[in-house]
């Protein structure tokens, strides 16, 4: 997504300058005019997504803050807020106790943003790759209702139910990753060590043409032996080259659409986006942002650009008139029971408390899948190991039947 360069003035006159990410000058716009700022002057910094060499380095370097140390950082804010200790000592405290990195160089420019007389949802916008959109939106509607530490407490409240849905996921994903591991470097062994000395023997043993699944072993092992650096060569440029792909507008919205029809993961991707989008849009429901707002800042929280185009739709039709639910329903995003428990949300003026049983719907569906992937995935897995198998004992076994027909007639 492009970082936009700002420049805008606050009700008073004063200047107020940083970086935002967003999908273009118009949602950088909305975005200032709803923390109470002028727009002056919106430029997008250079693209450097095209550069392989920025990929490469890309691929290899990160500077991303882990969500543990966000929801530290925003647990360590909401007590020190809370007992009244001013911004500046609470910064200045939190730079000392930090463990990150990426997270100390920004809190020390956000000091210098709040003794330059900046508010602190402005100093957090300047570093969207670790405070986004609906993070800083939040600290804006704290700071302007005189809750500030109510928007941290919900904020880590919120980081930590995404990381604990992410570790069930990657918890869920252990046992078919290592399996997947042992059976690449198994293959890789047998290429590289096996098969080479049994070719060897093979040849020497009979004069007659090979079987073939024999000779497909040995002509997999010949181009993994002499090869290996096109085969590593090769991967490594691949993966860049995708990289660098999904890193573009249109090789985002591509990816993300595909994502969502992945066997097995694409329907617990779709549900997992849309309890997020559930989750934050009544979060920020609740704080007083404006439906419109609320929806802008959600379309980039849901980090699906497939998806954040239907509640970009959203917004547009809630802009011309239309219910929160008449749009969901045109966004055919949601089940019909979901969009029940919405329309009842609007009748009942309590739209924040049914997302929320929107979004707890959707993760116990997700939570459900998730526990359940390994019996999903283990009948592929068999299938592969099992197809090896099948190939290598064909291609091993076949040459000595061969020769014991021989000797016996």
């Amino acid at each position: 997504m492009p970082i936009f360069e700002y420049k805008a003035r606050r009700s008073n006159g004063a200047s107020v300058d940083g970086t935002l990410e967003a999908t273009s000058r118009e949602a950088i716009a909305d975005r200032l005019q709803g923390q109470g700022l002028i727009p002056v002057q919106i430029t997008e910094q250079k693209d450097k997504s095209n550069d392989i060499g920025e990929s490469l380095k890309k691929l290899f370097q990160s500077k991303k803050v882990e969500t543990n140390d966000l929801v530290m950082f925003s647990r360590q804010m909401y007590s020190l807020t809370k007992a009244g200790v001013p911004l500046n000592k609470s910064i200045i405290g939190l730079i000392d106790t930090s463990n990150s990195l990426p997270l100390k160089e920004a809190l020390r420019d956000i000091l210098d943003g709040l003794t330059a007389g900046n508010d602190l949802a402005s100093c957090f916008s300047r570093h969207p790759h670790i405070f986004n959109s609906f993070y800083v939106s939040l600290i804006h509607v704290g700071e302007n209702s005189g809750n500030l530490e109510e928007a941290f407490e919900r904020l880590a409240s919120y980081l930590e139910l995404e990381e604990q849905n992410r570790n069930r996921v990657k918890s869920a994903m252990r046992y078919p990753s290592i399996v997947l591991g042992l059976l690449v470097v198994a293959f890789g062994a047998i290429n590289w060590l096996v098969i080479p000395k049994l070719a060897a023997l093979f040849r020497s043993m009979s004069t007659e043409e090979l079987p073939l699944f024999t000779r497909i072993l040995i002509g997999t092992s010949d181009f993994f032996v002499n090869y290996w650096y096109l085969i590593v060569g090769g991967s490594i440029l691949l993966v860049v080259l995708i990289q660098q792909y999904i890193n573009s507008d249109k090789g985002r919205l591509v990816w993300d659409e595909k994502k969502l029809n992945l066997p097995i993961f694409g329907s617990i991707i779709y549900r997992a986006l849309l309890a997020r989008f559930a989750r934050a849009f009544a979060m920020m429901s609740r704080a007083g942002v404006s439906v419109t707002h609320a929806l802008g800042v959600v379309s980039m929280v849901v980090d699906n650009r497939y998806v954040g185009n239907h509640v970009i739709d959203m917004r547009a039709a809630v802009e011309r008139g239309e219910s929160i639910t008449m749009a969901a329903t045109k966004s055919k995003m949601f089940s019909s029971l979901v969009m029940q428990m919405l329309q009842v949300g609007e009748d009942t003026g309590q739209v924040d408390e049914m997302l929320e049983e929107v979004a707890d719907f959707y993760e116990r569906e997700v939570d459900y899948d998730i526990k359940k992937i390994g019996d999903y995935i283990e009948p592929v897995l068999i299938l592969i190991v099992g197809a090896m198998i099948l190939v290598l004992a064909l291609g091993v076994f076949m040459p000595i039947w061969n020769l014991a027909s021989s000797a016996g007639a």
